[in-house]
């Protein structure tokens, strides 16, 4: 089942993300706190993926009121290949387009070849004529890479 995420969700999303290969998170914005702030300012947006209890999936949606934004999109490895990637994002999809969003881009790390894969296969385009570049304003919220 795709539903949308609420905080609740937390202590099952880190649990998720905990065992996700090469999963990279930062301390203070996947914090709980870090999280409930994305979550409120973006109501019924991001999505999580439900089985018997366990949250599979998930997917940080928000927008900035012209471009919508991907984050942590995962699927946990046994449930992979069963479509719960697509419906997660056909479900953030309907959400953006209900808030009059034309457009949504992601990062997909290079070295992600499963993300990439299943991106292109999705029909996304992928970038080739920009640069991406990133300032950490909080040294504190260092990213941290899941090598499991």
């Amino acid at each position: 089942m795709v539903r949308y995420m609420t905080e609740e969700d937390y202590p099952l999303l880190e649990k998720l993300w905990k065992i996700i290969h090469g999963f990279r998170n930062r301390a203070v914005d996947d914090s709980k706190v870090g999280i409930s702030r994305f979550l409120q300012r973006n109501p019924e947006m991001s999505v999580v993926a439900e089985y018997n209890g366990t949250i599979v999936g998930s997917i940080l949606c928000g927008h900035d009121g012209r471009c919508g934004m991907l984050y942590h999109v995962c699927v946990a490895e046994a449930y992979r290949q069963q479509g719960i990637g697509k419906a997660m994002v056909e479900k953030v999809l309907e959400a953006l387009k209900r808030e009059k969003i034309n457009m949504v881009t992601l990062i997909a790390f290079a070295d992600n070849d499963i993300g990439n894969q299943f991106w292109q296969k999705m029909g996304w385009l992928k970038k080739a004529d920009i640069n991406y570049y990133e300032f950490v304003i909080n040294p504190s919220n260092i990213i941290k890479i899941n090598m499991q």
